[in-house]
């Protein structure tokens, strides 16, 4: 039985404040006692879903980079999380895929949430990325990436498990809710959402509801309004059993995004 434990952290951000950030989420993170595959931050993690790109914005050898790398030695795991990048004068709100050896990949958020203006700040990605750790087939992607099954959809088994970072309003949290679920149904994947807790500068709440479901819908893990950090482990022969009881995925229409 191929398993993945996984910790989730629901974290308050500090308004486009990197350095306390960095310093609370260390030291929030300092009380893993177990041993766990994979760290999950939520999106923009060390600055809150900020339009201020250019002060805020890091190179890739920045100090929040070496701050995720310092972690995923720490931990022996894989720490994801996006942040706010530059790069060739574009600025990109980027998810990193850190391992314990300082190897890393990165995912550009491909859907900017227009209604926020983050299309106006950031460059948007153009491919996905598929990550493997322990026998899994990862996809990682941010926030309002959640609204288009598009692409998110799980043309040839690209992946077992959607992994979602986010900044979600609670005042949108009904869709939240309702999305995570219809992804997982429809691609026959675990769903495992990481939100943030708190108002941000902008006086935006955010409730959490970070969330892992099954491949039948079902709740694994689900944390409203609270903080939390919390670690749990999600089984392979979920994913193989769902889709060998329930066929779907062969009788989809044969098209994807070029």
């Amino acid at each position: 039985m191929n398993t993945l434990k996984i910790t989730t952290f629901q974290a308050y951000l500090f308004w486009e404040n990197i350095d306390k950030n960095l310093q609370n989420l260390g030291l929030r993170l300092s009380s893993i006692r177990e041993k766990t595959d994979l760290i999950v931050l939520p999106e923009m993690f060390s600055t809150g879903f900020s339009m201020n790109s250019e002060r805020l914005a890091e190179k890739m050898e920045g100090k929040t980079m070496q701050w995720m790398e310092v972690q995923a030695k720490k931990f022996s795991c894989v720490v994801t999380g996006s942040i706010i990048i530059t790069e060739n004068e574009h600025y990109y709100n980027r998810l990193i895929w850190m391992r314990p050896d300082g190897t890393y990949e990165y995912y550009d958020k491909r859907h900017l949430f227009g209604l926020g203006n983050e299309d106006q700040h950031y460059t948007p990605g153009t491919k996905k990325l598929f990550v493997e750790l322990n026998g899994w087939k990862i996809c990682p992607v941010i926030c309002y990436d959640l609204r288009f099954p598009v692409w998110l959809r799980n043309t040839n088994e690209d992946y077992d498990m959607l992994l979602v970072l986010a900044n979600w309003p609670e005042r949108r949290s009904l869709h939240w809710r309702t999305l995570i679920p219809a992804r997982a149904l429809e691609n026959q994947a675990y769903v495992v959402a990481v939100n943030r807790v708190g108002h941000d500068g902008n006086e935006v709440y955010h409730s959490g509801d970070s969330m892992c479901i099954d491949p039948n819908g079902k709740v694994v893990y689900y944390k409203p309004n609270d903080e939390d950090l919390y670690t749990f482990s999600i089984v392979k022969e979920e994913v193989e059993n769902a889709r060998r009881l329930f066929p779907f995925l062969k009788d989809g229409d044969n098209f994807k995004i070029l």
